[in-house]
This record gives structure tokens, sequence and C-alpha cells, in this order.
């Protein structure tokens, strides 16, 4: 069983950055590739960036592209979401998950509880 915790959110203003972290325990992910996702109040989970098991692929969904880097370290089973640039409509409940392949195309199977960002104007 893969457990992910999630830290790092909190409260901040636009342009201000923040850096996300997602610890996972249970089993080692280096095998793993490793979401973000994010769901703001009132809209659907959406996809934010992925990176594949050897860290070497990444992917970024189109609002964060340029201003968000996804990136791991697999000694400490952690997958990182440095933030920058960000704007009020980044508000939302970031998630980690992990994916049972090494490509970032998933399927995620594994999700973390969420840590809360705020951003404001």
């Amino acid at each position: 069983q893969v457990q992910l915790v999630e830290s790092g959110g909190g409260l901040v203003q636009a342009g201000d950055s923040l850096r996300l972290s997602c610890a996972a325990s249970g089993r080692t992910l280096s095998w793993s590739a490793m979401g973000w996702f994010r769901r703001a109040p009132g809209k659907e989970r959406e996809y934010i960036a992925a990176i594949s098991a050897s860290g070497g692929v990444t992917d970024y969904a189109f609002p964060v592209k340029g201003r968000f880097i996804i990136f791991r370290d697999n000694a400490k089973n952690t997958v990182y979401l440095q933030m920058n640039s960000l704007k009020p409509e980044d508000t939302a409940v970031y998630y980690c998950a992990a994916s049972e392949r090494s490509v970032v195309d998933g399927p995620y199977v594994y999700w973390g509880q969420g840590t809360q960002v705020t951003v404001s104007s």
C-alpha cells in the first residue's frame, strides 16, 4: 500500500512562489510516474503536471506551463511542485498521485489527501 502526503500549501499573494512536496511511504516510487492535480472550488479536478519514473520526462498542462516545475528525488521518495508567478486562479487543493507505470500517461491510482493553496490578488 502506498501512502502519499502533500505539504507546503498556504496563503500567498499573486506573483509569489510556493513549493509543494509529496512524500511517499509504503514502497519505493522510483519505478512510478508521479503527477500533480488540483481541484478549485466548484470545479472538476484537473491535471497539472507529471514526471516519469526516471525524471527524464515531464509534462505540463497549458495553464501552468512556464510557471510550474515538477521534479523528484527518488532517494527521498519525494516529488515536488515548484510554483512560480502564482495567480489567484491557481487557488485550489493540490493533490499528488502515483502511477503503476513509469510513464507520464498514467493511470494514477494512488492519491494523497491534498494541500490547500490560496493565492490572494
